[in-house]
């Protein structure tokens, strides 16, 4: 393996989550991110950017997973301040490109823009690659993981931009919106399969909610406006959202196409991340996503991404336009997140049965959000391969690149591939095909 450094300044049946990575929450709220450093090593930012080539392989990689798992996250340049909140770090993003059963080189690159900390994902659409953050609007990046800068859309994009834009595997169109403290605060937007941006249209919601993630169906596009509220006495001292009791609690089902929401009331909790969507024979909508509690979002969220244990869990609602009723239940009682894992294991759901398989990573390891590839002959909607970079609580250890059998996660992976250097725990990734 050879290293170069640069020390510059989703099938319904797989649905895999991760436990946030527990320590002594501090007492203000402002201080989180130096106490994140301290008592998580995993959360540790790295000092510079490193190339290295031909990386050793444990076991055998899928000779058909032809290139790039890309993954994004926080990661603070050296001399900068701290920032109030882990999510306010600027992005880096690392990659790992395979072929024939190589693992060909690894390389990670601080995405290096003025206007934008673009930490949160990864989106490649119309041949085109992004880092995104629901902040701004997105930041171009080239195949080498260099910044390229904002994208706009050839000026028609005007809002923010989710960093969970959803493409449907259909018609290849991506569904998405901003949201923002100024009205319209919250705008939905598709791009055709070409890219351009083809249709917006302002959503009515109260006020500026924390709308992380949200879903679409064959028809339709559902809307999650929840109690975590803009709120600007915390501007400048950490994110400023926070949980209102006074807001109200509602899912929304409009055509994708666009047009009047139905909106149906639901119990209070918050969602940051969706797991499945789908449309039952009844024309009934059915989600499922993470759901926090009051109690647990505001114990958690000032220091968020410091527990070994989320007291987030599995949840389902029914949403039936016909009769404008909801129902909704709890799925799982495991604490989870980040569509991946528990902090040493990695779960399948089932969303059909309700089964979990679960696999084991070992004392030390933080498994991060584990990216679906389908397999090249898939007939199966669960035939493919997990994809996921695991770090270790022992700073001296380098992360692993873990490939899984998506039919059978509860077993060992099919090939680990064992990176140049420490990775630190992160938010989203994609694949990347070679073709």
């Amino acid at each position: 393996m050879s290293i170069h450094s640069r020390s510059r300044s989703r099938p319904a049946s797989v649905i895999a989550y991760r436990r946030l990575p527990r320590a002594p929450s501090p007492t203000t709220a402002a201080s989180s991110s130096s106490v994140i450093r301290r008592s998580s090593p995993t959360l540790t930012p790295v000092p510079d950017e490193l190339e290295a080539h031909d990386l050793p392989v444990e076991g055998t990689l899928p000779p058909e997973l032809d290139g790039r798992y890309l993954r994004n996250g926080p990661n603070p340049r050296p001399g900068e301040a701290a920032p109030p909140h882990w999510f306010l770090g600027r992005g880096m993003l690392h990659g790992v490109r395979l072929k024939e059963g190589r693992a060909l080189w690894y390389r990670n690159r601080w995405v290096r823009s003025e206007t934008s900390a673009a930490n949160t994902a990864v989106l490649h659409h119309s041949g085109r690659l992004f880092a995104l953050i629901e902040n701004t609007p997105p930041v171009e990046i080239d195949d080498e993981l260099g910044t390229i800068g904002t994208y706009d859309f050839g000026g028609r994009l005007t809002t923010a931009m989710t960093a969970h834009p959803k493409v449907d595997s259909e018609t290849g169109e991506l569904h998405f919106f901003g949201y923002g403290p100024r009205p319209p605060h919250l705008t939905y937007h598709r791009l055709d399969p070409a890219g351009n941006l083809v249709h917006s249209e302002p959503v009515a919601v109260p006020a500026a909610t924390m709308m992380h993630d949200f879903a679409i169906t064959r028809n339709h596009v559902v809307w999650l406006d929840l109690p975590v509220v803009f709120d600007r006495e915390l501007v400048g001292r950490t994110l400023p959202y926070s949980w209102s009791d006074s807001y109200g609690v509602r899912l929304g089902v409009m055509p994708k196409s666009g047009g009047p929401v139905q909106w149906f009331d639901v119990e209070p909790g918050y969602v940051f991340h969706v797991g499945h969507a789908s449309e039952d024979a009844a024309g009934r909508v059915v989600l499922t996503a993470v759901r926090w509690g009051r109690e647990g979002f505001t114990a958690d969220w000032p220091t968020l991404g410091v527990r070994d244990e989320s007291p987030a869990h599995l949840h389902e609602w029914t949403l039936d336009p016909a009769t404008g009723t909801v129902t909704e239940r709890a799925l799982d009682d495991r604490g989870v997140e980040f569509y991946a894992v528990g902090a040493n294991e990695i779960i399948k759901y089932d969303a059909t049965s309700g089964a979990a398989r679960t696999d084991y990573l070992g004392a030390g390891w933080r498994a991060g959000e584990a990216v679906f590839v389908p397999g090249a002959e898939a007939t199966g909607e669960d035939e493919g391969w997990l994809i996921s970079i695991a770090g270790h609580t022992d700073p001296a250890v380098p992360a692993r690149l873990l490939v899984h059998d998506a039919t059978a996660v509860e077993k060992s992976p099919v090939a680990t591939v064992t990176l140049p250097r420490r990775v630190p725990l992160g938010f989203h990734g994609t694949w990347v095909d070679a073709g």
